[in-house]
């Protein structure tokens, strides 16, 4: 079984292109991956263009993402670095989900007797609070719990999460297709998620303070959540500085 798991490894290796390998050798780490993804414009799809779920060769290729798409991305990526390829799907109450990369911390390498497992994650999102978390979580539910504040706004509300292990499509070619990778989505859309909601009181207070906000800075996103400390760094542009090329 090992023979075949290094023999399958290998293979995939010997796919991707010598520019792929090189991106892939430079991003080893999750958080390296996170600041790669900030940098490239979030894929807004239509309008004007058609949707899209781009694998990792194609956000490569055209170098955008959404959610869904930097997902793979990472997956891909942390695969390589002995990272599994497991996401975290999030639905929420107006049918706008949300998927980020989660991973355990010394996932890809030996851990030391007694040391804790984190758990973290790698997102990309068009709102700053939705992006990644720092690998200090005790369990992939206490994860997506730090999304709950967050995902808030005039319509959004976390109702369940999923734990998904991509390795669930088999052969399908989620990493490295030339065309949209649809099974993707329908499989996610179609695996049980689990209840995850937050206190109405609190839903209420966020969905209240993110109305101020917005009636006031209609063309900005929030900042004022509490759990800032836990993320990773966020693209520039939402702190209202000029986006770094890739």
């Amino acid at each position: 079984m090992r023979r075949l798991k290094e023999q399958r490894a290998k293979s995939q290796e010997q796919e991707f292109t010598l520019a792929e390998r090189r991106l892939i050798a430079q991003l080893r780490t999750p958080l390296q991956v996170q600041k790669y993804l900030n940098a490239l414009p979030y894929n807004t799809e239509p309008p004007p263009g058609r949707a899209t779920l781009r694998s990792f060769r194609g956000v490569v290729r055209h170098r955008t993402a959404h959610c869904l798409e930097a997902a793979l991305f990472a997956a891909t990526v942390l695969e390589q670095h002995g990272y599994p390829p497991l996401v975290i799907s999030f639905e929420s109450i107006d049918e706008l989900d949300h998927v980020i990369f989660v991973y355990q911390s010394g996932q890809s390498r030996v851990q030391s007797p007694g040391s804790r497992v984190r758990w973290g994650s790698v997102a990309r999102s068009r709102d700053p609070g939705l992006h990644g978390r720092k690998p200090v979580f005790a369990t992939p539910r206490a994860l997506a719990a730090s999304y709950l504040d967050t995902y808030v706004d005039l319509t959004g509300r976390i109702k369940a999460f999923a734990l998904v292990d991509l390795r669930v499509m088999g052969t399908y070619d989620w990493r490295l297709a030339d065309r949209n990778v649809w099974k993707v989505e329908r499989m996610l859309l179609e695996t049980r998620h689990r209840p995850l909601r937050m206190p109405e009181a609190r839903f209420r207070d966020f969905r209240t303070r993110y109305r101020a906000f917005k009636a006031l800075h209609p063309e900005r996103k929030p900042l004022f959540y509490e759990g800032r400390k836990t993320w990773t760094p966020i693209p520039r542009h939402f702190l209202g500085l000029p986006r770094r090329s890739a």
